[in-house]
């Protein structure tokens, strides 16, 4: 079985391409054990055969947050991957990847190319010969993918530039990582992160502490424990926090109104959210967009 999560391919502008880095596509998607891969879902230029491999236009970064894999392009040897790895593709270059039948994996994928990147490899920050990087478990990279993908399907005025500046972020934390050496993480933090890039990826449905242990494969009372140990917050806590702040960034990014935020952000009502939201900051989320994003939604807000 295959579950596609969400993707999206764009078309940059030669407006955007003066810029200097222009996104094409950006996505997140899971494999599950024995299947297929990769779907056949994608726009027939990103299609790939894992035997023959393929050559994009393009510059990825593509990250694995669970499962192992198999990774090889042309300068390259065969090499395993594995949750925590980020590899980059090079246009023109021959690679090809795909997940192991008896795990399968979770990735994110941003898709990029412009004269910004190209002087980035020229001047030897990124190499065809060392493509792939340890850089352990990050929610914040899963973050900056996941505001991408927002970006990419609310697409505001000037999301391109907005995105090129993410992925210029993002390529900053990749190259910082490189020159520090492979990350040796405990397992406990490990599980944490874990967990915490379970909660930023599913905010908008309903998410319950003893449903990470089972997805972690750990007893419920040591997680909670150890989560606590190392966020400060218990897991119920921590994602209501994480849930006020995509609120937050909602409020001041976008011109939804509080029943489309509190869907979004995974709270059970429009009414649940405000009085939750109040409480948490002292104001309505009418009185946050106004008084601290400094303006007025576009529609009507019951807050």
């Amino acid at each position: 079985m295959y579950k596609s999560q969400k993707g999206k391919y764009l078309h940059p502008t030669e407006h955007d391409a003066r810029w200097g880095l222009e996104t094409t596509c950006v996505g997140r998607q899971l494999i599950d054990i024995q299947a297929v891969y990769p779907p056949r879902i994608h726009p027939r230029e990103y299609l790939m055969n894992s035997e023959d491999g393929r050559v994009l236009d393009e510059y990825q970064l593509v990250y694995l947050v669970s499962g192992e894999g198999i990774f090889e392009s042309k300068h390259c040897p065969i090499q395993k991957i594995q949750s925590g790895n980020i590899f980059m593709l090079f246009p023109g270059e021959w690679h090809s990847y795909r997940p192991l039948s008896d795990t399968g994996w979770e990735e994110y994928w941003v898709g990029f190319k412009g004269k910004e990147m190209d002087e980035k490899v020229e001047n030897g920050f990124f190499n065809v010969h060392s493509p792939v990087f340890r850089i352990g478990l990050s929610e914040e990279i899963v973050k900056l993918y996941s505001h991408i993908l927002d970006l990419s399907q609310k697409q505001p005025p000037g999301h391109q530039q907005y995105m090129a500046g993410i992925v210029n972020h993002m390529l900053g934390i990749v190259y910082s990582q490189s020159m520090m050496g492979t990350p040796n993480t405990p397992k406990i933090e490990e599980m944490v992160n874990h967990a915490k890039i379970f909660i930023s990826a599913n905010l908008q449905s309903p998410i319950y502490s003893a449903q990470i242990a089972e997805q972690l494969k750990v007893n419920h009372l040591y997680f909670c424990r150890k989560f606590k140990q190392y966020t400060g917050f218990s897991p119920s806590r921590y994602i209501l926090e994480m849930r006020i702040q995509r609120s937050k960034q909602l409020l001041c990014s976008t011109n939804l109104n509080s029943q489309q935020i509190a869907y979004d952000c995974g709270f059970e009502s429009s009414g649940y959210f405000c009085m939750v939201f109040r409480k948490k900051v002292g104001m309505s989320p009418l009185e946050y967009r106004k008084v601290v994003c400094g303006f007025n939604p576009k529609t009507p807000d019951e807050a």
